[in-house]
């Protein structure tokens, strides 16, 4: 599985090239569009550079791609996903949607982080909504600090400071709804029980 998994991401570099070049698109053009350095797509695109999920997001956008078309993921048998798991700070995170650019879906799989030393909150331009499946979540969120169990959610920009651990003591898996333009989840509810009206939140 990790030899698999090394294989898929050192084969990123290339197929990114490619989709640059063949969309005639300069380095200096993209970085504009995504926010990433030149310096650093130029690295990804040779290899130099490991390929993260903060990187692989805007990319997959400004190419109107699915994250796993970046990675080359097989099909699993399940003719609505086609996806390979990608590695990153420990965490898993398997691509559960097809859709080009908008929303993307995704399941995070997150080992037991005990403590808050030395975290470093995140922030980058979009929107995130999550559900957590099981196990416990500390979502720090500028100076908040909340633990979510299963069947809680939340949702944010995460144009503010975050970060998404696990307190444990076993891993926990989350469902991730992830906007890369600012896109929101619209959450649909009914407001009385037998009422036919729906109301959007």
């Amino acid at each position: 599985m990790a030899k698999d998994l090394e294989s898929a991401l050192a084969a990123v570099g290339p197929r990114l090239r490619e989709l640059r070049q063949r969309r005639e698109i300069t380095l200096t053009r993209l970085a504009e569009t995504t926010g990433i350095s030149v310096s650093t797509l130029s690295r990804l695109e040779s290899g130099s550079r490991r390929p993260t999920l903060e990187l692989l997001l805007p990319l997959a956008e400004a190419y109107q791609v699915t994250l796993d078309e970046l990675v080359d993921a097989p099909e699993t048998g399940d003719p609505r996903v086609r996806a390979r798991p990608i590695q990153r700070g420990g965490h898993t995170y398997v691509p559960l949607s097809r859709r080009p650019g908008g929303l993307q879906a995704f399941k995070q799989i997150l080992p037991p982080e005990p403590g808050t030393c030395g975290v470093e909150q995140q922030t980058h331009e979009g929107y995130e909504w999550l559900y957590v499946l099981s196990g416990r979540v500390r979502l720090l969120l500028g100076d908040h600090d909340l633990v979510l169990t299963p069947g809680e959610a939340a949702e944010f920009d995460t144009r503010l400071p975050h970060a998404i651990l696990n307190p444990g003591p076993e891993p926990a898996e989350v469902l991730n709804i992830f906007g890369p333009q600012g896109e929101r989840v619209h959450v649909r509810a009914r407001s009385t029980r037998g009422s036919g009206d729906d109301v959007a939140q």
